[in-house]
């Protein structure tokens, strides 16, 4: 019964430390993922085109807001549609 109840207990510990490593990595594909690379590099594209000055933060803040409405709606149009107006909303300048 010792045994068994070591076996399990390791076995508990392992799948704990697999799913603190994948939270790790998601977070790291998420930030580098081509989505969010595509999606920094139109943002920056329309603020330049918009004659404005370019903030890291507003992108960044822009394409975090569509990449979580992409994964949640999976609607291009969507995402992009809302991020923009509420990245317009916090910045007043976009």
């Amino acid at each position: 019964m010792n045994a068994s109840k070591y076996k399990f207990f390791i076995f508990v510990n392992l799948i704990i430390l697999f799913n603190s490593f994948n939270s790790y990595y998601l977070a790291q594909t998420k930030n580098n993922s081509i989505i969010n690379l595509f999606c920094l590099q139109s943002v920056k594209e329309e603020i330049l085109k918009a004659e404005m000055v370019y903030s890291e933060e507003i992108a960044n803040e822009t394409c975090d807001c569509y990449y979580e409405e992409f994964m949640k709606t999976a609607s291009h149009q969507d995402a992009k549609t809302k991020c923009k107006l509420e990245t317009k909303g916090k910045f007043k300048s976009y």
